[in-house]
Order: structure tokens, then sequence, then C-alpha cells
């Protein structure tokens, strides 16, 4: 797990330079928004699409030390599936030259298809159609669950997506979660049973893990402020598709309200703004998603970061003190 959490840094690290000046000779920047925040007019023509680094790296880590276990190849499937919508998303705005991409519909339809292959592969492993929330127990779905998983995926693969923006924030804020997901997981290998006993399905999705938080911190090496590049939706689509499927297998759904809270927020943020200007023409917020809010405030995009990351490490470890005190007793 370790070796390929280092092997998917280095790889990042040492691959990025060349791969920024190929986006960058290629003219694939960022196009801004016109309604964004002035100061970010700087960013413009920044090399995007810097999630292909992740991936790239994620994916020779991971297939170089897995035992090719089911769910860790779903969380794959989902991470590359999303990253894939993402790309074709950032492809639409590079070539038309705008900041709308692929339709809305469009991709949910495709986020739908990848929810079909994550209900495949959860009924090949005989995952439970239920949901424990600590407190209440066992909330049982039926076919309502395969509902859920689409609501979870879209979910996280969007609420990642909004909450990009600010250099470092998205990449810092998923690193975190990560490495929440990848120590609950490795907690319950060991608990599985005596050393020569256990079950290898758990020790893959750590491995997984690990690779995706190695290739994310190379990016972060150059995407914290001042970026060189932005991972556009490519990146955080695929992450937050990561996510998502790390909290279905670990059988946490619940616990992603805390992982992903932050991811939440950002999403949630829209959601009010959207709805109060609709209803009542009036904005809660300077701007949406939340980060551009303190943006306008003033608010220096490194005080964002910093700030959002401690937001995140507290919901992280609340999550991961719910998972110790209540799920690991699952199998």
């Amino acid at each position: 797990m370790l070796i390929a959490g280092v092997v998917a840094l280095l790889i990042s690290i040492l691959v990025g330079p060349k791969f920024i000046e190929f986006l960058r000779r290629n003219e694939l920047g960022q196009h801004i928004r016109e309604e964004g925040p002035e100061h970010h007019f700087a960013k413009q023509g920044t090399p995007v699409m810097g999630g292909l680094l992740i991936l790239l790296a994620a994916s020779i880590a991971f297939l170089a030390f897995s035992t090719y276990t089911v769910p860790a190849l779903t969380v794959l499937f989902v991470t590359l599936g999303c990253g894939a919508i993402g790309f074709l998303d950032d492809f639409i705005k590079l070539t038309h030259r705008r900041s709308l991409g692929l339709n809305g519909r469009w991709k949910l339809l495709l986020l739908g298809l990848i929810t079909v292959g994550v209900g495949i592969a959860a009924e090949h492993q005989h995952l439970p159609t239920n949901v424990y929330i600590p407190g209440a127990g066992h909330l049982e779905l039926s076919w309502a669950w395969y509902g859920l998983l689409f609501l979870v995926i879209a979910g996280a693969a969007n609420g990642v997506n909004l909450t990009d923006g600010v250099d470092g924030l998205a990449a810092g804020t998923v690193i975190i979660a990560l490495f929440t997901f990848a120590s609950m997981i490795v907690i319950s290998w060991i608990r599985s049973g005596p050393p020569g006993h256990r079950f290898d399905t758990k020790l893959d999705l750590a491995i997984v893990a690990a690779a995706l938080i190695g290739g994310t911190i190379g990016f972060l090496w150059y995407n914290a402020w001042p970026a060189e590049v932005f991972m556009g939706d490519t990146g955080s689509m695929a992450l937050g598709g990561a996510l998502a499927s790390f909290a279905i297998f670990t059988k946490t759904i619940f616990l992603l309200l805390l992982i992903g809270g932050i991811f939440a927020v950002a999403a949630l943020s829209v959601i009010i703004q959207v709805f109060s200007f609709k209803y009542f023409k009036r904005r809660v917020f300077l701007m949406a998603p939340i980060q551009h809010h303190f943006e306008l405030k003033a608010w220096s995009e490194t005080r964002i970061m910093v700030r959002f990351w401690i937001v995140t490490g507290i919901l992280c470890a609340i999550g991961f003190a719910l998972y110790y005190r209540y799920f690991t007793g699952f199998r």
C-alpha cells in the first residue's frame, strides 16, 4: 500500500513539468467565467485537465501492485469513468472556448451508466441493500438502494467539482478524505482476521486509495497557489467518484456526509443560492459556491484553502471516530 502511494507520488511529480508544458504548448488553458471574482481573470489560460496526471499516476501504481479484486477494480472503474465524463466536459469548454461544457442531462445519463456498473459489482459482492446509521441501526432500502447509489456517485462527483475553483482547495480536501477512507480500510483489514487469513479485498481497496492519494499529492505540488495547472472537471469528477465508490464498498455511505462534508456544503450553497434567487429574488451568498463568497469577503485564496482543509480534517476525524465505534464489526 505504501509503495503504491510513493510510486504514484513520484510519477505525478516527475511527469508533472512535462505534462504542464504539453498542456501549455497546445493552449489547453482554463476559460474564466465572466461572472467570477475579478482577480480570477489573471488565471485565464492556466493549463487545465491536470486531473489526467492524477489518473495516470494512480492507475499505473495501482495496477502494478493490485491483486485485482472486484471492489478495487470497481473503484478504479468509477474513478476513470467519472474522469472521462469530466474530460469530455473540459474538452467541450476548450474547443468552444467557453465556461459551459457538457449538458447536465448528458452528465446524469453517463453517471447513471456508471451506477449500473457499480450495481452489478455490488450484486456480485453480495453487498447488503441497507444503510447503517449510528444510533438508529440498519435502514433497509431494498431496490431503492440502487437509486441511492446514483445519488451518492452523482452527488460526490459534482460536489468535488463545485469545490474546485480555488488553488489547492479541491486537491487538499480530497487528500484528507481519501486518507480517512484508507485508514478505515486498513483497520478493517487488520481486524478481518489473524495474519495470513485476512480479506485481500480490503487490502486491495487500501492500495487504490493510497495510489490516488499519492497521485493527488504530486498534483498538489503544482496546483498550490499560484497554481501552475488546474485539475479541471477531469480531476474533480474522478476524485468525487472515487470517494463515492469507497463509501459504497466499505458500507459507510452515511459517513460520506461527514468525510465529504465540505463538498456537501459547497453543493448545498449552490442549491440555496439558486432557490433563494429564483423564488425570492435575493442572494444568500455574495457568490456561490461558498468559497467564492469568502473570496468576495476579501479572504485570500490561501486562507480559504487552509481553513477548508481544517474543517475537512475535523469532519473526517468525527467520521473516523464513528467508524471505529460503530462500523468495525462489519464484514
